[in-house]
């Protein structure tokens, strides 16, 4: 709006400053009437040779004779001097007449003038209408998105499942043919990163029709009512578009689609208010509008049921974490428009498990990144591995001086504990890399493994992980006694808690709850004691397999951390 303003003002600008300049050099440099004496002026007057008299304030008169010539004389100053003027069939003016170019000059800067003013005006209504208007949402159309399913590697069940969408959208008389309803709403959820809102503007994009994207927290407001005005808003712009068919996608639903609550304090929550509006606009729809509405978010399982009913957004589609196979299209996707050299896609296909469509594209953008700074002409693999330590655990840190020689051998102990616990108990998990180097997301050290692509985690498995997890405690333990253990298991602690007690509490693994679910108690407020209690066993049972486990191979750990700390870094055949 204010570049919009500022053309419009360009333009009169120049015209007054032009105006204004000529009206000042005309009155400066226009020639000045020539003068005659008094006695002359009364002599014309006698022969009536004056038709016009321009009296001022000045001691100086104007007149003009019958043949247009204009003269200046001394202004007598006497009280019948126009008295007698008139009387002698002559024209009195106050004002001496402008000239053309006086005339165009004044025009024009009055003009100008009017101009600025009523943009200045215009504009400063605008504003206060937006200052005012609170409830005025900014949701603009991306007429014909030129994103489609070329443009997405991975998700082919997803795209399966929206393309009846797409053809609806190109050809709704095919569907009424067969009395077939479109869905209204499509819920897709899944992991951060996976491809949701891509997924909603391919179908945009394949079926050619505008896409309006929101987030669910454009709705939220401290004004009681804001928030349902803009979803009415929202809808109304997309019934009113010229295709007659849009998509409305909303991010990040949970914001205003959670489930409400009972009781009278939460029935006049603008919360409430804005996800009852929701619920009424898609259930308005008829079938001719033409719109679909499709929602992300991460937790489905916290929207309110009202809007996941038949009717409503009856089609909820999961967008999953990319298996091997979509792994290995994705990075070909990402590396089509780079200069590619020696990289080995499957390999990194395999070593990028558990990545969501995001990470691997951050991935591949820092090993771009990396060999642009070192100026060489393609991407490799040994940009690949580079950029793979930083986006798992950040940036090595070139200044090492302020570490002592104490904690390298207890940083080396303690992730070598890592590497061996893994390397017995999940074998199948490669080490790919070892370090003492600390790096910029604070960890002192790291070990890396690539887990395998499973689709369920078994029990067995989730005991070797947590063994994996405290293996750096219990080399520490074992090497440097219960008194001289570390911070250093900050972050192994309290992933090896969060397992131990989803295996008791939300995956029937346990012996306290048995089958039962802890989040489906919660509401009867059960004593968590026993389950506590239950985590800790389970924990300090595995915690002394674990240190068992290094005894056994005290021999390999001592080699490998005396080389760790010669080397700092160790990578898959050096544990061999």
């Amino acid at each position: 709006m204010e570049k919009i303003k500022n053309k419009f003002l360009i333009l009169p600008i120049i015209v007054l400053v032009i105006s204004l300049s000529t009206l000042i050099f005309s009155k400066y440099t226009s020639p000045k009437p020539s003068y005659k004496a008094y006695t002359s002026f009364k002599d014309e007057l006698k022969l009536k040779k004056i038709s016009t008299v321009y009296i001022t304030d000045s001691n100086k008169i104007k007149f003009m004779l019958t043949n247009g010539q204009v003269y200046e004389t001394d202004n007598p100053g006497t009280n019948n001097f126009k008295e007698t003027l008139l009387s002698s069939n002559i024209k009195v003016l106050d004002q001496y007449p402008l000239n053309n170019i006086e005339k165009f000059s004044l025009i024009g800067l009055l003009v100008s003038i009017v101009c600025i003013i009523a943009t200045y005006l215009r504009s400063s209504k605008i504003k206060t209408k937006k200052s005012f208007s609170v409830d005025a949402i900014d949701a603009k159309a991306i007429e014909n998105p030129d994103f489609t399913f070329k443009n997405m590697a991975g998700n082919e069940e997803a795209k399966e499942s929206v393309q009846d969408i797409v053809d609806f959208l190109i050809n709704p008389e095919k569907y009424k043919s067969y009395g077939a309803r479109i869905p209204k709403g499509v819920i897709l959820y899944g992991e951060p990163g996976t491809g949701k809102t891509l997924l909603a503007k391919a179908i945009a994009g394949e079926a050619g029709v505008p896409f309006y994207a929101v987030s669910g927290s454009d709705f939220i407001q401290i004004y009681v009512g804001v928030g349902a005005s803009r979803i009415r808003q929202l809808f109304k712009k997309a019934r009113n578009n010229k295709k007659k068919k849009s998509i409305i996608f909303i991010d990040e639903i949970d914001a205003i689609g959670k489930k409400r609550e009972s009781g009278a304090a939460s029935s006049s929550d603008e919360r409430d208010q804005t996800l009852n509006a929701l619920l009424t606009e898609i259930s308005g729809f008829n079938e001719d509008d033409g719109i679909v509405v499709i929602a992300a978010t991460n937790r489905l399982d916290t929207l309110d049921p009202a809007l996941l009913r038949p009717g409503r957004f009856d089609r909820h589609i999961e967008i999953s974490l990319p298996d091997i196979s979509a792994r290995e299209k994705i990075i070909k996707l990402h590396l089509k428009n780079k200069p590619v050299g020696n990289i080995n896609i499957k390999d990194w296909a395999q070593k990028t498990s558990y990545f969501s469509g995001a990470k691997i594209e951050s991935l591949i953008n820092e090993a771009a990144i990396i060999a642009c700074k070192e100026n060489n002409t393609t991407i490799e693999d040994k940009h690949m591995d580079k950029a793979f330590s930083i986006t798992l655990a950040g940036y090595e840190k070139k200044n090492r001086d302020y570490i002592k020689n104490t904690d390298k051998n207890i940083t080396a102990y303690h992730e070598m504990g890592h590497a061996i616990t893994s390397l017995k108990m999940l074998p199948n998990e490669k080490v790919s890399k070892v370090t003492i180097i600390p790096s910029t997301k604070g960890a002192g050290g790291y070990t890396l493994s690539i887990p395998e692509d499973r689709l369920y985690q078994n029990k067995d498995y989730l005991t070797k992980k947590m063994m994996v997890l405290l293996g750096g405690r219990a080399a520490e333990h074992i090497v440097f006694g219960p008194e001289f253990i570390t911070t250093g298991a900050h972050n192994d602690l309290k992933r090896c808690t969060n397992i131990a007690y989803n295996m008791i509490s939300r995956y029937g693994m346990g012996k306290t709850l048995g089958l039962l679910n802890m989040e489906e108690l919660s509401q009867l407020n059960i004593n968590q004691d026993n389950v506590i209690k239950e985590c800790k066993n389970l924990v300090d049972d595995i915690y002394e397999r674990t240190k068992k486990l290094i005894l056994e191979n005290m021999d390999f750990l001592e080699v490998k951390a005396k080389k760790l700390i010669e080397k700092e870094t160790l990578f898959e055949e050096d544990l061999i």
